[in-house]
């Protein structure tokens, strides 16, 4: 089961990707993931999540701040 702080940063990243017009592939490749590991990220079936190296590299692909996915006050 995800924590609360897990599905806030998956969103997150959800939305940045979206408002970025970037797909699931191609975020997977640029962060140099397997190519459905977004999608079990996000489709919240598994128990898949992001880690800490993963939260910097989608930072850099999406040219954003990494605290940028996190929330400002702790959940």
């Amino acid at each position: 089961m995800l924590t609360e702080i897990e599905v806030f940063v998956i969103n997150k990243v959800k939305e940045f990707r979206t408002q970025k017009k970037i797909s699931q592939a191609e975020l997977s490749d640029r962060i140099g993931v397997s190519l459905g590991f977004i999608g079990k990220v996000e489709s919240f079936k598994y128990n898949s999540k992001y880690n800490l190296n993963h939260i910097n590299n989608i930072a850099r692909a999406l040219a954003i701040s990494p605290k940028d996915l996190l929330p400002k006050q702790s959940l």
